[in-house]
């Protein structure tokens, strides 16, 4: 009869051969089988690791020669020189030492296998004990010749027991060899069949699953259309990742490149300006620059934003600045296409507020920027008002309206999309990378607020900016016209490596009628408050010996009333990582380099009259700034003011002799690959130019010391030559404004 198989259909998958599952189960016992034999092995073995006594036959014997060399140097009867000699004296201890080994836990469990070996060593004790007398690690008494020959009877006995004793763990060792062969053999007889039973079971079971092979080739026909499925969803991601690349490449090149260019030609512009109104146009044109290039690369890492990193810098700035910014810079570009810009600022708007300006101003050109383009013809508003975030905090909102064509749903439902534009939608001409509203939203959210839109086609748009406000310092100090004297003169140390900046902090000192003294590193700052009373101390971050944290740390831990004094970081690092670290080592307060006179002023004031608690407070840091010049003008005449016409040539002429001696120990850490010591010469230029008002040679020196790990020797040696260029320039201007003797 013939097989019957279902109607109309594949036939089932038959079902597994008895024969496969016999030969599972016989497999699976052996491989037990082969477990327990190899556990057995493995604890024979052990065993046999724990009894040997190879190591006892080499200290028997190292013993049994010490000893002879010992009974070579012990006096002999007619010698007359000191009995003690040190080179008998060396060979006993060596002797001894010996001896010492017997005495471990491990030799004594092997030797009492060894039956005269305990009356052996009762021996060597006894002789050791009588001998110690004479020759131990503290005699009691000088060994004369009597001394010496009756303990060379008793050394001379020790002859035949030790030999025995040698001879003896001689004869088991190789007893032990012995036995270890035969079960080593035994055992690798056993496993060798086990082999060879596993073997025929592995190719039994192996003939069996061939069988079952074939049988799954309809499944594997299925998993290679699910792969192919899979591939093809690779391939498109890979296709976004590639375009998100490309988009990325192209904006990074059409941005630097005109950048560069126009840093340079502002650069040489601002040198010889031709117009009276030049230099306002080109700090708004560097301003403008700068800031692109500063926010070039928050825009390309984009990891970085969602990740959270990036991290804010709030200070208090003039709102109505922070608009009249924006608006110079917006406001040509919409009069360039016949558009009205308007500013609107509600009347009970504070004069200042907690903000980072950087993020603020970078959401609000990446809003007006987009109304600019899409925006044809009538005005484009800004409106700024009080308003609460989401939270429920107090914040601030701003409206940029425009009178565009408007957008429609699904165009606002992917309007924060990356990489998505509006005008792929509106039949215009693709502008942009398409990330700037999405990193927009990303940064309003960071500072607690939130980018909403309402638009409608042919109505215009309206995107609402708001953000939540920072606190106000607790003990901020008010900026004055004139900075006043403080009331009372401080005993103040400045403990500072860099010769130039204990000259400009000294000077400043003197000039508001306090008396300083300076040190120029953390332990002797921590020995001069130790020494002297100061009412406050001006302790820089980054010293040699000892750092300023560390010396914090030490000073508090002295009794008061030293261990109470009030301490003030000096640092030119502003990431809130550093300014954390110094106030969890103990220090009061932390002031952003360059220090300037207001700021001294007011932590003065405050060490002067300390606020109720004694409450710790951080010095508002700068903020990031603009692409930094060769000068600062303000700090430069600042300085020259304070040290006079006299003094300024010494000031800065030592600050150049520094800066030079600083390349050339980044040249020689370059040669001698020491990144640690380009870091340490690059710090030591860093804050004094800063206090100088040096703004570019301190840029770049914070660089190398930033990136000393980091860069490659190619792109190091170019950031050195970069640093002396900037040094060589720096110095022509300098000269050039009389702070110089050329």
């Amino acid at each position: 009869m013939s097989e019957q198989r279902p109607a109309g259909g594949t036939a089932p998958p038959r079902r597994l051969t008895p024969w496969f599952g016999i030969t599972g189960l016989l497999l699976l016992a052996t491989l037990l089988a082969a477990g327990f034999v190899q556990v057995r092995q493995h604890a024979l073995l052990g065993l046999m690791a724990q009894s040997q006594d190879d190591y006892l036959v080499l200290s028997l014997y190292q013993l049994e020669a010490d000893y002879l060399r010992l009974r070579e140097r012990w006096p002999a009867p007619e010698a007359d020189q000191p009995a003690a000699t040190p080179g008998l004296k060396m060979r006993y201890d060596i002797f001894v030492s010996r001896v010492a080994l017997l005495r471990t836990e491990r030799a004594r469990r092997l030797t009492g296998t060894i039956e005269r070996a305990p009356a052996v060593l009762a021996g060597l004790d006894d002789f050791i004990g009588k001998a110690d007398i004479y020759l131990g690690e503290a005699p009691w008494v000088s060994m004369d010749t009597q001394s010496a020959q009756l303990l060379r009877g008793e050394l001379f006995a020790l002859d035949g027991p030790i030999h025995d004793l040698l001879l003896d763990a001689s004869h088991l060792v190789a007893t032990q060899v012995t036995d270890r062969q035969a079960a080593i053999r035994q055992h690798s007889e056993i496993g060798m069949a086990l082999t060879a039973f596993l073997s025929a079971m592995v190719l039994g079971f192996a003939v069996i699953a061939l069988r079952q092979m074939r049988k799954l080739e309809q499944r594997r026909r299925h998993l290679e259309e699910l792969a192919d499925e899979l591939r093809d969803a690779r391939t498109e991601a890979e296709a976004s990742a590639a375009a998100k690349a490309r988009v990325l490449a192209d904006m990074s090149h059409e941005l630097r490149t005109p950048l560069h260019g126009l840093l340079g030609m502002l650069a040489l512009l601002r040198e010889t300006p031709r117009d009276p109104r030049a230099p306002q146009w080109l700090d708004m044109a560097d301003e403008a620059a700068s800031h692109l290039q500063r926010l070039l690369d928050d825009i390309l890492d984009l990891s970085k934003l969602e990740a959270g990193t990036v991290v804010l810098q709030p200070q208090a700035v003039a709102l109505v600045r922070l608009v009249d910014d924006v608006r110079n810079l917006m406001q040509p570009q919409a009069q360039a296409k016949g558009l009205g810009f308007e500013v609107a600022l509600a009347p009970d708007l504070p004069a200042e507020a907690q903000l980072d300006p950087t993020r603020v101003k970078q959401v609000l050109f990446n809003l007006l920027n987009n109304a600019v383009r899409y925006c044809d013809s009538g005005s484009i508003t800004l409106r700024c008002r009080r308003a609460a975030t989401p939270g429920g905090k107090p914040g601030l909102e701003f409206d940029v309206i425009d009178t565009g064509p408007g957008m429609d749903a699904a165009t606002i439902d992917r309007l924060f999309h990356r990489y998505s534009r509006a005008e792929e939608s509106a039949g215009r001409a693709p502008g942009g990378a398409g990330l700037g509203l999405a990193i927009s939203r990303n940064l309003a959210r960071l500072m607690g607020g939130e980018i909403r839109v309402r638009s409608s086609p042919g109505a215009g748009s309206v995107f609402t900016f708001n953000f939540a406000l920072g606190s106000a310092p607790s003990s901020a100090a008010t900026a004055e016209d004139a900075p006043a004297v403080a009331e009372g003169s401080l005993r103040v140390l400045v403990a500072e490596d860099h010769p130039v900046n204990r000259m400009y902090l000294s000077a400043l000192l003197e000039r508001l009628g306090h008396r300083g003294v300076c040190v120029a590193n953390g332990q002797e700052a921590v020995q001069a408050v130790q020494a002297q009373a100061f009412d406050v101390v001006l302790m820089d971050v980054h010293m040699p010996v000892m750092d300023g944290v560390t010396a914090a740390e030490h000073i508090r831990l002295l009794p008061a009333p030293a261990g109470r004094v009030r301490i003030v970081a000096l640092t030119a690092d502003v990431f809130a990582e550093a300014r954390e670290r110094c106030l969890a080592a103990g220090m009061d307060e932390v002031m952003t380099k360059p220090v300037n006179l207001n700021a001294l002023v007011a932590t003065l004031g405050r060490a002067a009259s300390p606020p109720a608690g004694n409450s710790r407070t951080t010095a508002p840091s700068a903020g990031p700034g603009r692409e930094p010049l060769l000068v600062d003008q303000a700090v430069l005449d600042s300085v020259a003011e304070l040290m006079g016409a006299r003094r300024s040539p010494a000031l800065f002429g030592g600050f150049f002799e520094q800066a030079d001696d600083a390349a050339r120990r980044m040249r020689d850490a370059m040669r001698e690959a020491d990144p640690e010591a380009l870091r340490r010469a690059a710090h030591a230029v860093k804050g004094a130019a800063l206090n100088l008002g040096l703004p570019a040679l301190a840029d770049a020196a914070a660089r190398l010391q930033r990136d000393a790990d980091a860069l490659a020797p190619t792109q190091l040696a170019l950031a050195v030559q970069r640093y002396e260029e900037l040094v060589q320039a720096t110095r022509g201007l300098c000269e050039a404004q009389g702070l110089l003797r050329s």
